[in-house]
Order: C-alpha cells, then structure tokens, then sequence
C-alpha cells in the first residue's frame, strides 16, 4: 500500500433525521443500520482500508464521541483520532487535519469520506479513488466523486461539470444547491449533472494552498498552531482556537470558489443513508414491501413500511402503508414516509416539550 495515500473520516454528525434511533450521544454513524453486523463507521474503515494503510486512516470527530470512535474501531491509535471541541462543518476541519497530516508528511494524497454512507461495490469505489489520487498526485487539482442521478432529488447538491471533456475527469462548471423538483428535472435532462456525495481527494499541498487563497482567516487561525501540531501542546491549542473558527462547509469554503476543481461520475452505487426512507430503498422487503431491522412481524393489509426495534421484538401492524415504525428504549415512532424530512422538527418538538434527553 501507498504510504502517502491517508484518509478522513468525517464522523462528526448527529444525524437527526434517524431518531429516535440515532441521538446526540449515539448518532447513526455508529449503529448497524442495515443489520449487516457492522456499524456504518465500521464499513466505510474497512472500504477505505482496501486503498489506505489502515495507520493513515484518520478519525474526526466531535469530542463527545472519543470513547465511541475507540470502542468500534478498537485498533486504532490515538494519533489516528483528530477531535473537534466544537461543531463548527466541514471547512475547519479538514484544513485542521491537513495541516497535521502535512506536518508528518509533505507529500500526502487525502480522502475526505462521509462516515455514514452507503457502497455496495467497495471495488468499483477503490478504481475511482485511485483514478482521483492518480490525477491529485501529478496535478494541483481539488477532486471530487459525483454520484449519476437516478431521478430528480431535490435533497442534494448537485456538480455541474464541462460537457465537452472526452475523458472520465469532468472538469468542474459550478456547484449548484439543492434545487426544487422542477429544477432538478431539468438538471437531469441536461445530462451533465451529478450528485454531490461530500467525497473529496486532493493532496495536502493543493488543499492547504486552496484555504491559504480563498479563507486566509481561517487559514492563518489553524496555521498559527502549526509548531505544536503532533505535539503534546496541540490540545491546548485547539481547545483555545478551535472555537474561533468560522461555521462554514468545505464546498462554501473551497470548492465553489477555485477553478481547478475536477470531478469523477462515480461508478458505483451510493446512498448517503440521510433519512429513514433512504434506508428502506437499501434493505429487504417481504413481499408486501415492508423493510423489517431485528423485528419479528406479523402484518394485515400493511405495506411499504420501514419497521425496526430491537432484536426479535415482536411487531403486530394492521392497516398501515408506508410508515416508519421505530421502537428504541423509551421512545416509538410511528410516522408517515412521506412526511420524513419532518423527523427533524418532531424531534425538536419532543426535546422542548419532554426534556432533552430524548434527542
């Protein structure tokens, strides 16, 4: 394996959208929420283990989930665990861990990858990894994967690239925000847009000169740090600065604003697993298309339901169609698919109204 390829595993968010399941002491990313065995952390390690020695594998992460990140990925080591004192997106950082990754080598090729997303083919994932990292190693560009859309979503950003490119690296026209449906079906008749997946390659020299151009704020409050990173000192560094740093995403940040940003049409299937009718789509359905987690179920006139409880909890359901049925310790869902981007709201809802221990 290739000592200067590393990776970023951004395992930082709440994942609102799956409670009751996933809460802020135990969002989804460390959950089984497939049933498969492993948690969704576990996954994306070992996918990103086939291309990266496991030791470059790094970690970040709000400070709340430190014991969580150890107890599921126990063979790492504390150097490979890069915390957030603050929740402050993406853009903060991944500069944060390119300059420590810098710092112990000048000549590394980063992966930025989502902790929580789903791959079936983890081969076809590796191949435009390493077509990426082939491009990022001889050229200063900023990459990214773009996901083909299959229908007109309006839940993603989408990547507009050069439809005029011959090869499989499109060069990047813009970024676009999540569209409303009518926009996103024309999008999609255009033949030249992608999904944005929030997957990023580029080598450290290319990123930190991205963030020295278009965020030297940013850039000079982690740089300052710079003498006491992977030191014994950095702590305290951060915990003092971290929380100066601007809220902004890495698209924000970086990526809309440079003019060397190049995109793959990934080959592989992905879902990001961002709400619970995300996950029906992945899993097994009876015949009545109910997607069943540990339940046992017995069902009348109902179908198209996402059901999960705990294991072999037995579900009794009449006379519903496509709802989500969650039962978690001390908390039941019963709610309407169609209504799922509502989760959110509810949950706020629940908190205000009967504690925050809830969430």
């Amino acid at each position: 394996m290739n000592k200067n390829y590393y990776a970023i595993l951004m395992a930082g968010g709440v994942g609102s959208r799956f409670w009751p399941v996933s809460t802020q002491d135990f969002p989804k990313q460390f959950h089984d929420m497939l049933g498969t065995g492993d948690t969704l952390i576990q996954k994306t390690f070992s996918r990103l283990a086939k291309l990266i020695p496991k030791e470059n594998i790094f970690i970040l992460t709000n400070e709340r989930y430190n014991d969580l990140v150890f107890e599921q990925l126990p063979g790492i080591t504390k150097r490979q665990v890069v915390l957030e004192p603050a929740m402050r997106n993406t853009a903060p950082c991944i500069l944060y861990a390119a300059l420590k990754i810098e710092k112990e080598n000048k000549d590394a090729l980063m992966i930025v990858a989502p902790s929580d997303h789903w791959i079936e083919d983890e081969n076809a994932f590796s191949t435009n990894v390493q077509q990426a990292f082939d491009n990022c190693e001889t050229n200063d560009t900023l990459m990214t994967l773009g996901i083909q859309p299959t229908f007109p979503n309006t839940g993603y950003g989408y990547i507009e690239y050069d439809k005029t490119s011959q090869t499989n690296i499109k060069k990047v026209n813009q970024f676009r925000e999540k569209p409303d449906y009518a926009t996103a079906k024309g999008f999609i008749a255009q033949g030249n847009f992608l999904w944005n997946a929030g997957i990023f390659m580029w080598s450290v020299k290319s990123v930190i000169k991205a963030f020295q151009a278009n965020q030297p704020k940013l850039y000079n409050l982690f740089e300052s740090g710079y003498d006491v990173y992977n030191t014994n000192d950095e702590d305290d560094f951060i915990a003092e600065n971290y929380p100066k740093a601007e809220n902004i995403s890495v698209d924000y940040a970086i990526m809309e604003q440079s003019k060397n940003v190049f995109v793959i049409p990934a080959t592989f299937d992905w879902n990001d697993l961002g709400t619970w009718g995300s996950l029906y789509d992945k899993l097994d359905k009876d015949t009545d298309g109910n997607a069943v987690v540990n339940a046992k179920t017995l069902t009348e006139d109902a179908s198209g339901n996402m059901i999960r409880t705990k294991t072999d909890k037995v579900v009794v359901v009449d006379g519903l169609k496509d709802y989500i049925i969650v039962d978690k310790d001390d908390v039941l869902l019963i709610f309407p698919k169609s209504k799922e981007q509502d989760i959110k709201t509810v949950l706020q809802n629940v908190k205000s109204t009967f504690g925050e221990h809830y969430g």
